[in-house]
């Protein structure tokens, strides 16, 4: 009996990439026409504020092997991704973005690497970092040697979302419904062998990074909060010393009024430990805020996504 011809689905989130998709959609389907799988092409539009939408549908018209899915409005790249995730019937399950940093002449090696051997998923990771500022490389690397410490979730220095997994991983990533999703945590957090696939940086092939280094910042930030429990065992550990600093700080002040009688001598000193006091409170209730606010999302259970438009009629247009 002949053996059934297995699939390929790539998930690529898209937003304002206008410039970038042509000459990614030209490059990945020469890859896709060489490989023995079928290929689905999962183009996800994030609310594009461009012609984004208009390249998809067009290419779409021509090019049967392309889904395409548009948001009524921009949520983000982890829920263009889930959504993309959520409707890939493929054997094989991969991400990539748009802009070519994910170069698609690696998916053979990615591909044979993950048939031939006992992987569950091949996933990328940069061994350099050319083109990218002193700074922005040195606070990701410092994130990433934090996270690894504080959380359960593996997360290799220079991982892309560049990535293949089979089926049984798909459907795990695909169970965690959570609405506060940070992929690369989930993707270590679920488990399953993978194999690290290294390569050297690749710059944007056209138009700008939509990830401003406050954006970078805030993601860091959500990986954390939603991985870890340790900045609330921070902001623990700091109450509990601070009380007992100030506890000491009481009895100095009594016995020195005690001997001293003097109300007026050391208010410089007082105002400051006030002020220092009230610095480490607002910074526990700032962390302790976080995790509130984040668990308000997951209690208001709003859909990750919500699909305006699709060339597809048996698709998933909100969950």
């Amino acid at each position: 009996m002949k053996e059934e011809k297995k699939t390929l689905s790539i998930v690529v989130p898209c937003y304002n990439e206008e410039e970038a998709l042509p000459i990614f959609y030209g490059e990945a389907t020469k890859i896709f026409k060489t490989l023995e799988e079928d290929y689905e092409l999962i183009l996800v539009n994030d609310g594009s504020k461009d012609k984004t939408l208009e390249i998809i549908e067009n290419l779409a018209k021509e090019d049967k092997h392309i889904t395409y899915l548009s948001f009524s409005r921009n949520f983000g790249k982890e829920a263009a991704m889930y959504a993309g995730i959520c409707n890939a019937k493929g054997d094989y399950v991969g991400f990539m973005d748009a802009d070519m940093q994910d170069p698609p002449s690696l998916l053979p090696k990615m591909l044979e690497k993950l048939k031939n051997e006992d992987f569950d998923s091949v996933a990328t990771r940069r061994i350099t970092r050319t083109g990218e500022s002193k700074v922005r490389s040195w606070f990701a690397r410092k994130f990433y040697k934090i996270i690894n410490k504080i959380s359960d979730a593996d997360i290799v220095d220079g991982a892309r979302d560049f990535r293949l997994m089979k089926r049984p991983m798909v459907d795990s990533i695909i169970s965690m419904s959570e609405y506060n999703r940070f992929s690369k945590g989930i993707f270590g957090w679920v488990g399953f062998k993978t194999y690290w696939f290294p390569f050297e940086n690749v710059e944007r092939v056209a138009g700008s990074t939509k990830w401003s280094f406050f954006g970078l910042c805030k993601y860091a930030i959500d990986g954390i909060i939603n991985f870890s429990n340790v900045p609330l065992d921070i902001a623990s550990f700091l109450g509990m010393f601070m009380t007992v600093v100030s506890f000491f700080a009481l009895v100095f002040i009594i016995i020195r009024k005690a001997i001293f009688g003097d109300p007026v001598d050391g208010w410089a000193s007082t105002m400051c430990v006030i002020i220092f006091i009230g610095g480490i409170q607002l910074f526990c209730l700032g962390i302790m805020g976080q995790y509130i606010g984040k668990t308000y999302m997951e209690a208001k259970k709003r859909p990750h996504f919500i699909v305006n438009e699709s060339n597809k009629k048996d698709i998933i247009k909100i969950k």
